[in-house]
């Protein structure tokens, strides 16, 4: 079955925070969720649909020229199957439409995949947030992206 990416939606937030808790040690409330969807006009978030089900989301808040990723997951059930790819790259399209220039985001020092994932796409780690994540005050890599 094909994997489209939509546009975030309130009835999607069931399984987005089903996805949330199992990706994320801390995961974002749904407060958090109808908070960007709802009343951040900067804000811009995709889902993964697979037969009608969310598989995965992404994040971004848009900055004037930049755009800052603020969450990417998929459900663990379609991991290793390309739609953390799939989404990415349906965000950096977002952002060009957007007139965006640049892309950042943070990710953990120990989320290996997710680095692997962000540099296939250009990504490069140009600073460190010691102790940035709170549940167990990991650093977190800084990485940028300059779109074409």
């Amino acid at each position: 079955m094909a994997v489209a990416v939509e546009p975030m939606q309130l009835e999607d937030l069931p399984e987005i925070l089903v996805i949330e808790k199992l990706s994320f040690p801390v995961p974002w409330s749904k407060q958090a969720f109808l908070y960007e969807l709802l009343n951040n006009e900067y804000a811009l978030y995709l889902v993964a649909r697979e037969n009608h089900e969310v598989c995965g989301y992404i994040g971004m808040w848009r900055i004037i020229d930049e755009g800052h990723i603020t969450n990417l997951a998929v459900h663990p059930a379609y991991r290793r199957r390309g739609i953390g790819r799939l989404l990415l790259k349906a965000l950096i399209q977002k952002g060009k439409k957007h007139g965006l220039r640049r892309l950042t985001l943070e990710v953990r020092r120990s989320n290996l995949a997710a680095q692997r994932l962000y540099m296939e796409f250009g990504f490069v780690q140009v600073g460190v947030r010691p102790r940035y994540y709170q549940d167990n005050q990991e650093d977190a890599l800084i990485m940028w992206k300059e779109l074409e």
